[in-house]
């Protein structure tokens, strides 16, 4: 037995509050070399006074091996206590017959001695409501879709900034270039995403800035005048309530741009600015060495966000700082009545400012979304005190390497899921935002070289998923675009660029997710048929099951057995044959 691979920890992914009642154990293993795992249990307190028992402990209940990976197997059970308390221990077998009794003393035998010293279980002391990873109902039903609002659609001419270029979807856009989108032209087209089934909006930065991206906010009170007003954002977030959509605004609390206030009183007032302290300034002068490309500084005396000298980084450990930007977050859910926010380069920015930002926000509103943009393992972030999840850019970044690169095979593919989902709650997992392309990455259809086939393919995988999906504006319609700037096209609008056949399965996509939102969201997953051809994925819910078949080999499938289940979307030229770059889900 390795027992060196054997692994739990209370309090965490591996030992949580599912629901008010109800808690998930986890325990690590060497992969292939336990044969079984139990859970010996109960309420540590119950031979107090109790002469009815002897044993404070229930008979042992067998473990579910969940998922493995290359080195681990990870196995699961859901348990109840009915006085909210626990003790708890497992008794691990390995494949050759010796067994071990693992409790928080660590290893031993599973003797009366050991097993009745109820001093040495773990513990979770009592199931509080208030512990719990919060998973609003809401978002687990929602499929997104991103707006970059500069290049969505163009409302209202008027206020158009100077060198607006005409709309031209077919167009390459340089870094800097206008061409007017705005919120009137999302309010226009708020029937086009009720048709296509979406009912999430995500928003890019709407707040005053300089740029056309508005990552470099100016003033977070105020909506760029070259995107409308307060009036008009009101009326937008209310239309898509109306019609069930959720809105999610886009929130740069690491930093700032240098034409806000607070920065330009630093500039002309250097150490006596009453604004000092707000950023992380090393020495005064507050300056920088400009480089041959002006957005990127040299020897800045002053933290930025990454090397771009017109972005100071904010101090979030003063308590002017954090006041100011927990304000404006509330600020925009008082007045606005807005569901989410999404919170860039939230890795950067301090643990206890997240912790009092999710109290002031899930205080308006209890079932508040909020997102994280972290690129890596989020764990430290995802206990239920700071953010709700994240951009889950490690867990799509392996389907688009299996899928789109060919960088890794099968199995590696499978490990590399099965290893992020084991990071997290299971909870946890379901508020994950899975997003294949977005306005900083290369949209799908030129990663896929314009292979529709292996786009849908793609898609349906991602969708199948836990987390909840996410469509950039245009994929729909087809559009194409390399890394920034090129993938921030003007959406297309003119119906002769517009790949209609592409538009009805992203519709068919949408509408399958949604009907099956309860066993997509929440349901187990298992993996089968993982050859070099087809990997197949299982989503097992209380009701029903879904089984998606997908092609990714060179090799033709048969389908024969699986002639009788009813098909809920598929891209097949014979059903009774998954060829390359074919997928099919059925309903069991």
């Amino acid at each position: 037995m390795n027992l060196s691979a054997i692994y739990h920890r209370p309090e965490s992914e591996m030992a949580y509050l599912y629901d008010a009642t109800t808690m998930h154990i986890r325990l690590r293993t060497a992969k292939d070399d336990i044969a079984s795992v139990q859970l010996i249990a109960g309420d540590p307190y119950t031979l107090w006074g109790n002469l009815e028992f002897d044993k404070f402990y229930h008979a042992p209940q067998a473990m579910t091996k969940i998922l493995s990976t290359s080195l681990y197997d990870y196995w699961q059970i859901s348990i109840s206590a009915d006085k909210r308390r626990l003790a708890y221990a497992f008794i691990i077998q390995s494949t050759d017959g010796e067994q071990v009794l693992l409790n928080d003393k660590g290893f031993g035998q599973a003797n009366p001695e050991t097993l009745d010293d109820m001093n040495t279980y773990f513990r979770m002391p009592y199931f509080q409501e208030i512990d719990r990873f919060k998973a609003p109902e809401w978002v687990k039903q929602t499929v997104w879709y991103q707006i970059f609002p500069e290049r969505f659609a163009n409302g209202n001419p008027q206020n158009d900034p100077a060198g607006t270029k005409p709309w031209d979807s077919t167009d390459h856009p340089g870094r800097f270039d206008f061409y007017g989108g705005d919120l009137q032209g999302v309010l226009d087209h708020l029937d086009h995403l009720v048709a296509l089934g979406v009912n999430g909006i995500y928003f890019n930065p709407i707040f005053k800035a300089p740029s056309n991206h508005k990552y470099d906010t100016e003033d977070y009170y105020t909506i760029d005048p070259e995107f409308g007003d307060d009036q008009l954002f009101k009326k937008l977030v209310q239309a898509a309530h109306e019609r069930g959509i959720r809105v999610m605004l886009d929130a740069v609390f690491n930093h700032v741009g240098d034409q806000a206030s607070q920065w330009r009183d630093v500039l002309e007032n250097q150490a006596d600015s009453k604004y000092a302290d707000w950023f992380h300034i090393h020495e005064f002068p507050a300056t920088y060495t400009p480089t041959n490309d002006f957005e990127f500084a040299g020897d800045a005396t002053y933290d930025t966000f990454a090397y771009t000298p017109h972005m100071p980084k904010l101090n979030t450990a003063n308590s002017e700082v954090q006041a100011y930007l927990i304000d404006i977050a509330t600020y925009w859910i008082k007045k606005f009545d807005i569901d989410a926010w999404r919170l860039d380069v939230a890795n950067e920015i301090d643990h206890h400012f997240w912790k009092a930002f999710h109290a002031a926000t899930t205080t308006l509103k209890p079932d508040f979304y909020i997102l994280g943009e972290i690129w890596h393992n989020a764990q430290a972030w995802l206990n239920g005190d700071e953010l709700t999840g994240i951009m889950n850019y490690a867990y799509t970044g392996s389907i688009l390497d299996y899928f789109v690169h060919n960088r890794i095979d099968v199995q590696t593919f499978i490990n590399q899921l099965n290893d992020q989902l084991m990071h997290y709650r299971a909870s946890t997992n379901q508020m994950m935002f899975n997003a294949l392309d977005s306005h900083d990455t290369p949209r799908l259809k030129t990663l896929v070289h314009e292979n529709m086939a292996l786009e849908k393919q793609v898609l349906t995988f991602t969708f199948l998923q836990p987390g909840v999906p996410s469509i950039y504006y245009g994929t729909e319609y087809g559009m194409t675009g390399e890394n920034d700037p090129d993938d921030r096209k003007p959406m297309v609008w003119d119906s002769k660029y517009q790949d209609f056949e592409f538009y009805q399965f992203i519709q068919k996509l949408i509408a399958v997710r949604r009907t099956f939102s309860d066993v997509l969201s929440a349901g187990t997953l298992q993996w089968t048929h993982q050859t070099d051809d087809v990997i197949g994925i299982r989503r097992i819910g209380e009701q029903e099951q879904l089984l998606g078949l997908f092609n990714h080999g060179q090799k033709n499938f048969d389908l024969t057995n699986y002639q009788q289940q009813p098909v809920i979307i598929s891209q097949l030229a014979d059903n009774n044959v998954l060829r390359p770059d074919e997928f099919v889900v059925y309903q069991f």
